[in-house]
């Protein structure tokens, strides 16, 4: 029965993350934060250009910052362009909304637990 979860959770994952709307909107997002700087540098060093050549590679090391929030800001600005472009995709915003919800739910049982547990401490000394 354990297999059968985990089976459906990964479908579900799966067909989730290849939807055809979600690409085309991470994709989107992508270029606006990316993929800008890819297409400077490729055209920057075919022309020669040393100015471009120079702010897209300052931008690319940025992004290979292992704390760099670009990924954070692409997957937010991906779905922020699903619900812009696709407002009747009911399917994909329904599995992002209980998504978010299990997450909610998560960080508030942690944070109950975090509270309970300075309480027990304060209480002890």
């Amino acid at each position: 029965m354990e297999k059968e979860k985990i089976k459906e959770k990964i479908k579900k994952v799966v067909w989730f993350l290849l939807n055809p709307r979600l690409l085309l909107c991470v994709g989107i997002a992508w270029l606006i934060t990316n993929g800008w700087s890819y297409i400077l540098l490729g055209i920057g060093t075919w022309l020669d250009i040393r100015w471009m050549i120079a702010v897209a590679g300052a931008y690319l090391a940025f992004l290979w910052f292992p704390f760099s929030p670009e990924k954070i800001a692409t997957f937010a600005i991906s779905l922020a362009l699903l619900k812009w472009l696709f407002p009747n995709d009911q399917k994909t915003l329904a599995v992002l909304r209980e998504w978010h919800g299990k997450a909610v739910g998560a960080f508030r049982r942690g944070k109950a637990k975090r509270a309970a547990k300075k309480n027990k401490n304060e209480t002890e000394k």
